[in-house]
């Protein structure tokens, strides 16, 4: 990498250059949009905050009925 003429600043290659044509700012912003939302990029999840393993909704659902249903809920749990 080359520098800038100041010692320790490195000049970055650029992330996009245009080889053909002569696109309007308009034209580059809507790429650059583009690329930016297809990349994904870094979201911020926030704090990570453990869930207790009594507090999830799926332990509130009932479980699924066996066709012998009636017969085991005469059954000592």
């Amino acid at each position: 990498m080359s520098t800038d003429g100041s010692p320790g600043h490195p000049v970055e290659p650029p992330l996009l250059r245009i080889v053909r044509g002569d696109p309007t700012p308009e034209e580059l912003a809507a790429l650059v949009a583009v690329l930016a939302a297809a990349s994904g990029g870094e979201q911020d999840a926030g704090p990570a905050v453990p869930v207790a393993q009594w507090a999830p909704p799926a332990r509130l659902m009932r479980p699924a009925v066996a066709p012998t249903g009636w017969w085991e809920s005469s059954l000592p749990r």
